[in-house]
């Protein structure tokens, strides 16, 4: 998002030295939910979770960086994932059985470092479910770790860290369609989220409440997964300009369209019928 944001501002200050005004297509970060409801299939949503949040490290754009579970799912769940990620094997990327390999450079291992060991001082009730180690000794790598704060405003809910850090927030159950409308505002990205409910009412009426919180929206399906050329991607807010790659219109903001009309019947006359 800074270097967008920079690049923007350096294309307006020559503005004035353009044939056209100048568009720009940026695609920058996300902070990418799951939101559970109440009636959620747990069997879906854990393992939804688990490839959103850490396959390719959590190093995409459209992975899953933060949870919000009701108390009553909340034990259920855990159990689940935790399940899951002691089988999750992490290591060389030539080995096609892995799951994980380690995150992409030093700069990345320091900066979501940082996150974890944030977590570990305890600040916004941050408590770390599993994971939480590291190691740079020979590759940059970082367990999968998922972390259950209690802040609402949390920087762990809020900032992106770009690994394999998922950090959840737990709401009371009568509670759900509150922070379901809270959640556009609950930070500047809006890429993709996902709502994971069996209460189809309530999976329609929040997706239209979130219809200007992400670019990219889920319905019981994990917040990753587009195919470019299948599914038209792009982020809305402080995530992109939202031109929906892979999509129809995406050429349009690459060309300048030239519409031409040919009239075939002269017109001879200045006056309208309906002025007589």
């Amino acid at each position: 998002m800074p270097t967008f944001k920079h690049l923007w501002k350096r294309v307006a200050e020559n503005l004035d030295t353009y044939i056209s005004f100048p568009r720009l297509i940026g695609e920058c970060g996300g902070k990418n939910f799951h939101f559970i409801h109440p009636s959620a299939d747990l069997d879906t949503v854990a393992p939804c979770t688990i490839r959103s949040a850490y396959e390719y490290q959590g190093q995409k754009c459209s992975a899953c960086s933060r949870i919000y579970v009701p108390e009553s799912l909340w034990p259920a769940l855990q159990s689940k994932l935790d399940a899951i990620q002691k089988q999750l094997k992490v290591g060389d990327v030539r080995d096609g059985s892995i799951f994980m390999t380690a995150v992409i450079d030093a700069k990345a291992f320091k900066s979501i470092r940082s996150y974890i060991d944030y977590a570990k001082t305890g600040a916004d009730g941050a408590k770390i479910i599993f994971g939480g180690t590291y190691d740079d000794t020979k590759g940059y790598f970082i367990q999968p770790t998922l972390v259950q704060v209690d802040k609402w405003d949390s920087k762990l809910l809020r900032e992106e860290i770009f690994g394999p850090v998922l950090t959840a927030y737990v709401y009371k159950d009568n509670e759900a369609l509150e922070i379901v409308s809270k959640l556009k505002d609950s930070t500047v990205f809006g890429l993709t989220g996902a709502v994971f409910s069996e209460d189809r009412e309530f999976l329609y009426k929040s997706r239209d409440i979130l219809r200007h919180a992400v670019g990219n929206m889920y319905l019981n399906d994990k917040s990753t997964g587009s195919v470019v050329g299948q599914q038209p991607f792009g982020g809305a807010r402080m995530s992109g300009t939202n031109d929906k790659a892979g999509g129809p219109h995406y050429v349009l903001r690459w060309v300048s369209p030239l519409c031409i009309k040919e009239t075939s019947v002269p017109q001879t006359e200045w006056r309208y019928p309906s002025m007589d």
